[in-house]
């Protein structure tokens, strides 16, 4: 349930009473916003953001805040069960882990060539569709699809409690999605300075609907979401492929879930979500949320060293229907890097293949909250249906 808090005052929700400052603020800030179409819902790992707090559900009419969306857009999950079990497992997993690094490029890297692309579901379209958006798109976009990124962008095999072997993946647009979220909060900010609008942050800068800038930002943010889609289905063709030349012969089976978690979605009159964003009526910016309808498949990971979870949404409609999207951090990157060395980062990510070198030690796990908290702070949120350890981890 959300917490009283003395900034919500009817117009945000918050479901954490451990806000840092800076959040707060930024929370404060957003709900003077004249176009909110309702409260702002604020998820259990809230936490600092660039404009808005990561972990913020903003419903919106007539605007959209296009750095509330981010530059990585569409960034979200995806996970697949399998027919393997623990004891399918060899006891080291470092050749996995070297064959899934190098069937999957990661941090900035590209493919040599774009052969892969056309595997990926619904590639034409999306080659067709990016025409207007060429002269933004860095020039390796389509060598990027099948790729996985940096920062906190992962590539997991995970053992769920029952000890069957999940596959699991954390990514987005790529560089293509940062070209065209980095352009458009660029022409908002302008467009703020030529009508002369004030903000309590200049990254609050928001499009209004009816300009032919909103226009193009929300066809430029559905293709790039539809990219980052792909990307991950591709991706987990990539893996599970790897994996399959090291550990034989498997099928996958039960659930396979790949939902965004830094989106805008478009509403019909009665707050449907809807597919074509130019007959939408209203917008919902998730910053860091899942959708949670009733019924529907999420993903809550952890950290590298912790679990993750495989959620099924309650429908609550006082969160907008979301819920958070993982553990949240509890450092920034400067300051795990500050706080936490090489042996705390070996110490706390045992038992999980993956490299242990200092590059890796701002994603240590003693940087994110914690994940059984955030997860009994959303009891109302979502239900947990799988909790997934990690004993594998790809990072860029």
């Amino acid at each position: 349930m959300p917490v009283q808090d003395q900034i919500a005052r009817g117009k945000a929700l918050i479901w954490t009473d451990n806000l840092e400052g800076q959040a707060r603020e930024q929370v404060a800030n957003l709900t003077q916003l004249g176009f909110l179409d309702g409260h702002v819902a604020v998820m259990p790992d809230a936490h600092w953001g660039k404009g808005t707090t990561v972990g913020s559900v903003i419903p919106t009419k007539e605007a959209i805040i296009p750095a509330a969306v981010g530059v990585d857009l569409g960034c979200g999950m995806m996970a697949v069960e399998t027919t393997l079990r623990a004891e399918n497992l060899p006891d080291s997993l470092k050749l996995v882990r070297e064959r899934i690094e190098a069937a999957i490029p990661v941090g900035g890297a590209a493919r040599a060539d774009d052969s892969q692309f056309p595997k990926a579901p619904g590639a034409a379209a999306i080659v067709r569709r990016a025409e207007p958006y060429q002269s933004l798109l860095p020039k390796k976009w389509l060598r990027q699809m099948g790729t996985l990124g940096g920062g906190n962008h992962f590539i997991e095999v995970c053992l769920d409690e029952r000890d069957r072997v999940w596959a699991m993946l954390h990514s987005g647009s790529r560089g293509a999605g940062n070209a065209i979220g980095r352009h458009w909060i660029a022409v908002a900010k302008r467009e703020m300075e030529r009508f002369c609008v004030h903000l309590p942050d200049a990254d609050l800068a928001y499009l209004r609907e009816g300009s032919s800038s909103f226009a193009a930002y929300v066809d430029a943010v559905g293709w790039a979401q539809d990219y980052a889609r792909a990307n991950r289905e591709l991706m987990m063709q990539l893996l599970l492929a790897a994996m399959r030349e090291t550990l034989g012969s498997f099928e996958t089976a039960g659930l396979a879930v790949n939902c965004h978690h830094n989106y805008v979605e478009a509403l019909d009159p009665a707050g449907n979500p809807m597919t074509d964003f130019r007959r939408a009526t209203s917008w919902l910016t998730r910053k860091g949320a899942i959708s949670a309808r009733t019924g529907e498949l999420g993903i809550v990971p952890g950290s590298m060293g912790t679990k993750s979870y495989i959620v099924e949404g309650l429908g609550n409609a006082q969160s907008h229907y979301s819920s958070s999207h993982g553990a949240g951090r509890r450092l920034s990157r400067a300051a795990a890097k500050e706080q936490f060395g090489l042996a705390d980062f070996k110490q706390q990510t045992a038992g999980v293949e993956c490299r242990k070198e200092e590059r890796f030690i701002d994603e240590i796990p003693g940087a994110y909250k914690d994940i059984d908290e955030v997860m009994a702070n959303q009891a109302d949120l979502t239900r947990p249906l799988h909790q997934l350890r990690a004993v594998l981890c790809v990072k860029g």
